[in-house]
């Protein structure tokens, strides 16, 4: 029995070890909303623009004196989105999410997703590369209106800028928005009015800073880059893998994407059956000026030729939103899979498919985790049922074990062997109470992960003072019955045999509910309910085997 609980307790010691450092890189560091700059801008320098291919030697453009210009904000508002363009780049250097508050005592302040706060900005770029004069995003735009507003009947919102040369060259690059959509196409129609042909390609780029350093720990919410091909639909790219290499691919049929904890941007190059390239840039502070190392991935579109009076469309789509599956999936290959499970995304999958079904039966996230707490029961009762067996035949053998601990209390050997010679002769397995319960703990974990993940439970409430899933119970009343729970069914075990054991074992669900209090509301809510119908399934079993003349 002794063995038994050891391996119990080491388990359950790394399990919630695990789940505490991944619930403290998560949220041990809170990330303040940035100011926003909006006056004056000057160009950047010209380091965060990709190269063309055939670029010389330094594979950069030439950099040319910064020039202060105007920047005019181009106010953007949809069902979903706030959004701010600003002319100076013709970039999106705001998105307010509109439909998530920062918090439910703040529901009038929103996530702002991106923001443009020259100490640590997080923006989207895109432009045209060539030889020949073109718009990259340090390009210098006009605007028609300086207020669009997407409204309930029109199918969708289009911002038109400008840029031309006094060559003839005119370009009208198009940001069109949707209702009901996080998804924003941005499109180039470059009209080529000059005498000679222009060639080049659109790329499309995001920028921000590593807001992962200031946190700690080794399991975390993945917060960086991702890149998607054919290949590898899911491969993330760290801020420390950008900065030791410059990452470029040619990709048919992929995507780039920043990620954090519950939202993402993506880009996805319009053409998804021609190549394109995929690269990062890392722009370091002391080589750029710049107040912060800024990281950038992003696409470019296959090159396009424009003859002299012809014009060309090149396009990529942008998505900024939370990280909802069943929008994601439908808008490219793999982009689902920015809701990171981890390695045991094959469990957690199902259990999300489980966890949403009985949410759309009863409109209710928390009763939906009890519901899946219950389905997780059932389908391991014939499992749990072994290992309650087993520990109830263990009940009845411990009055032996005990005379025999009194004994041979001094000889620890002689312990042992007489030990396992009344196993032998009773016909039980001191580990067959263990097995049931470790293969469970990978499921336990894997649901975690799901309670973690799932924008749909952000904020989302239970019932009375359990408001919002993802935080942690305010009055600390979960956590409190789970500790309570435990030690009721710490007492229907078998006490164990070593003292000092059993003074461990006494102080477990005082730990777990320390533990517990600083965790999300929605897993300690599974914890009770799987307690409280183990306990019933374990009562149910003693009491039918005491029936059946096996009472300890």
């Amino acid at each position: 029995m002794d063995t038994t609980r050891f391996v119990l307790l080491v388990s359950l010691s790394l399990v919630i070890m695990l789940l505490w450092d991944a619930w403290q890189r998560d949220y041990g560091t809170t990330q303040t909303q940035a100011p926003v700059v909006n006056d004056v801008v000057k160009d950047a320098p010209a380091l965060d623009v990709p190269s063309l291919p055939e670029a010389t030697a330094t594979g950069l453009p030439e950099i040319h004196t910064p020039l202060e210009k105007k920047a005019e904000l181009i106010d953007v508002k949809t069902d979903l989105f706030h959004i701010q363009i600003n002319t100076a780049g013709g970039n999106i250097e705001n998105a307010e999410l509109l439909k998530f508050p920062i918090s439910l005592d703040e529901p009038d302040k929103k996530v702002r997703l991106l923001y443009n706060d020259p100490a640590a900005p997080y923006i989207t770029q895109g432009g045209l590369l060539s030889k020949d004069p073109a718009p990259t995003h340090d390009a210098l735009f006009t605007a028609q209106n300086l207020s669009y507003s997407l409204s309930p009947d029109d199918e969708s919102l289009q911002v038109p800028l400008f840029w031309q040369t006094d060559e003839g060259l005119v370009v009208k690059k198009v940001f069109e928005f949707f209702p009901d959509k996080y998804l924003i196409n941005v499109r180039y129609e470059l009209r080529n009015n000059s005498t000679k042909p222009w060639a080049g390609r659109a790329y499309g780029q995001i920028q921000r800073t590593d807001p992962g350093k200031r946190m700690n720990g080794a399991v975390y919410t993945y917060t960086g880059a991702v890149i998607s091909s054919p290949e590898k639909r899911y491969e993330k790219i760290s801020f420390s893998d950008m900065q030791d290499e410059r990452l470029s691919r040619n990709i048919v049929n992929g995507w780039v994407a920043m990620i954090q904890h519950y939202f993402v941007s993506a880009l996805i190059p319009g053409s998804q059956t021609d190549e394109g390239r995929y690269y990062t840039l890392y722009l370091n502070k002391s080589a750029t000026g710049l107040q912060s190392d800024r990281f950038v991935i992003g696409a470019t579109t296959p090159p396009v030729t424009a003859a002299p009076k012809e014009t060309v469309v090149l396009e990529h789509k942008l998505y900024l939103g939370p990280k909802i599956q069943s929008r994601l999936e439908s808008i490219a290959p793999g982009l689902e899979l920015t809701v990171d499970y981890g390695i045991l995304w094959f469990i957690a999958k199902p259990l999300f498919w489980c966890l949403e079904w009985f949410h759309s039966m009863v409109g209710n996230w928390g009763w939906s985790i009890v519901l899946v707490t219950l389905m997780l029961k059932l389908l391991f009762y014939n499992l749990s049922a072994a290992g309650y067996r087993s520990m109830a035949n263990m009940r009845r053998v411990q009055p032996k074990l005990l005379a025999i601990r009194d004994r041979y209390k001094n000889d620890r050997a002689r312990l042992n062997k007489a030990m396992m010679d009344i196993y032998k002769e009773e016909k039980i397995n001191p580990l067959g109470g263990c097995f049931p319960i470790l293969i469970q703990i990978p499921v336990f974990i894997a649901l975690y992960w799901v309670l973690l993940e799932s924008v749909e439970l952000r904020q989302a409430g239970f019932a009375l003072w359990i408001r919002d899933l993802s935080t942690p119970d305010p009055y600390f009343v979960l956590p409190v019955v789970m500790g309570v729970t435990m030690f009721i069914q710490q007492k229907l075990n078998p006490a164990p045999m070593d003292p000092v054991q059993e003074k461990v074992m006494l102080m477990l669900p005082f730990i777990f509910t320390v533990f517990f209090a600083f965790f999300p509301s929605g897993l300690v809510l599974y914890w009770v309910a799987n307690n409280i119908l183990s306990i019933a399934q374990q009562w149910l079993i003693i009491h039918n085997l005491e029936r059946a003349g096996l009472k300890a």
